[in-house]
């Protein structure tokens, strides 16, 4: 194994394939805050160079935190299927990119193959590709789950609506939630982030979501995102609940500093099982994104690709229905601006796709931040264009509750219309049902929510 390489006369030498991956990584803010980015964009080529000849056993035998230490570490290695790493540990990270963009290489051939990788490869491969070759990967690609409807068809794109409000009222809510669904939204999901985080204001909410849910008939899921303990309380005492969600970090560290444990997921996931309301099998929702490892101070002197790569590794050992990085979401600090934020929701749905879970995105940005909604919608049509399973949608644009701005409701329609996709079935067939799409498209009734009223 060689760290070292010359460029135009000047020697580069990286002390472990922790620091080749770190200063391989595009730029990144988080990356550069952590002290771990390239000097210069000579070194980032050095370090990608030097990559590039690494081989899959390589970065398998050296993950980012110790086996010993990680319970993501540990979960991650222990799924690997020896008998496809045997295969594939010999492969340079190269030919490792090379064969995943090859015309002949096949959807089947790619998901085999991706239960021979770990984490740290599939972030190594990511590190080595433009933007264009993780538009064209992905998008040969297609992982589907099952909840109440089937996610991640070829050919279809959904939306998790997401009708936020800054006090958690409940008609403010509904308001929001039908004006969703009148322009197509919430096939993925009909899903809050809620204000308080308390057993009493979730089981209103979901209470709520149940009732138009079983009235108009409407085939999706529904779920609040408040802590998964509390979730798990309300689920408990008796609420409607297709699925729970959480926030996963790419380290056991920066999971506990979410509050949560590997037991707490398992336990959910039991629970759900007993006494959710979902056909299943998939009964879980994870949410990640780039940086957060760092705010706790979980990553271990590791790139913030790299630890975001460890999620979905993590993610995969329990076969959600949902995961999505909320892309732009922490700001600045992680992702300074449009750039930065396109590249990393490529990055993460690339790399998602390739471990094997059903990957959406968030395409977010925060108001501090060096972008604007061109920006988000720009890389929302590429994801589209990628194979995404589901986008958000909130009114506007704006969430008022959050403080941030991602995909507007209608946003969603347009790139369907632009690329050719649709609902998933079901969804669409109820929207047709409704008189608020025919051929795919919307009817004069989109946007017009009191169509629900009476």
């Amino acid at each position: 194994m060689t760290l070292a390489t010359t460029l135009l006369g000047q020697s580069f030498s990286f002390k472990d394939v922790k620091e080749v991956l770190a200063k391989a990584n595009e730029e990144k803010s988080g990356d550069r805050l952590a002290g771990l980015a390239a000097s210069s964009d000579l070194e980032r080529v050095a370090a990608k160079e030097v990559l590039s000849n690494l081989l899959v056993s390589d970065l398998r035998e050296r993950p980012a935190v110790p086996y010993e230490d990680d319970d993501v570490t540990r979960i991650i290695q222990d799924n690997v299927n020896e008998k496809i790493y045997s295969e594939l540990r010999g492969w340079s990270l190269a030919e490792l990119r090379e064969w995943l963009l090859d015309t002949n290489t096949t959807e089947s051939m790619i998901k085999r193959a991706s239960a021979g990788l770990t984490a740290e490869a599939v972030a190594g491969v990511c590190k080595l590709m433009g933007n264009l070759d993780l538009v064209l990967a992905a998008s040969k690609l297609r992982v589907t789950a099952t909840c109440n409807t089937t996610i991640g068809l070829r050919g279809t794109l959904a939306t998790r609506l997401q009708p936020n409000h800054p006090t958690d009222n409940v008609e403010g809510v509904t308001a929001s939630l039908l004006e969703g669904l009148s322009y197509g939204c919430g096939d993925a999901l009909i899903g809050l982030n809620p204000v308080n985080d308390t057993v009493g204001s979730m089981t209103a909410l979901l209470e709520r979501f149940d009732e138009i849910k079983r009235k108009y008939g409407i085939p999706t899921q529904i779920c609040v995102l408040g802590h998964i303990t509390t979730q798990i309380a309300a689920l408990r005492r008796g609420a409607p609940m297709d699925m729970i969600f959480q926030s996963i970090a790419g380290s056991q560290k920066g999971n506990e500093a979410f509050g949560f444990t590997t037991q707490t997921i398992k336990e959910a996931q039991a629970l759900l099982k007993q006494q959710g309301a979902a056909a299943g099998p998939n009964v879980l929702y994870f949410e990640t994104g780039q940086g957060s490892e760092l705010s706790s101070g979980a990553h271990y002197d590791t790139d913030q690709v790299t630890m975001e790569a460890r999620c979905y590794g993590y993610a995969k050992a329990f076969a959600p229905f949902m995961v999505n990085t909320v892309v732009g979401f922490i700001g600045p600090e992680y992702l300074y601006d449009s750039r930065q934020v396109i590249r990393a929701g490529l990055e993460d749905h690339f790399m998602g796709k390739l471990t094997g879970i059903p990957m959406g995105c968030d395409c977010c940005y925060t108001n501090h931040m060096q972008a604007d909604q061109n920006d988000i919608e720009n890389l929302a049509l590429l994801l589209g264009s990628a194979g995404v399973n589901y986008i958000i949608g909130v009114p506007a644009g704006d969430d008022v509750m959050l403080n941030y701005q991602t995909n507007a409701y209608h946003d969603a329609a347009a790139i369907r219309e632009v690329l050719g996709l649709r609902p998933l079935p079901e969804f669409e067939a109820w929207l047709e049902k409704m008189g608020l799409m025919q051929g795919g498209k919307l009817t004069q009734f989109a946007g017009k929510g009191g169509l629900f009223r009476g």
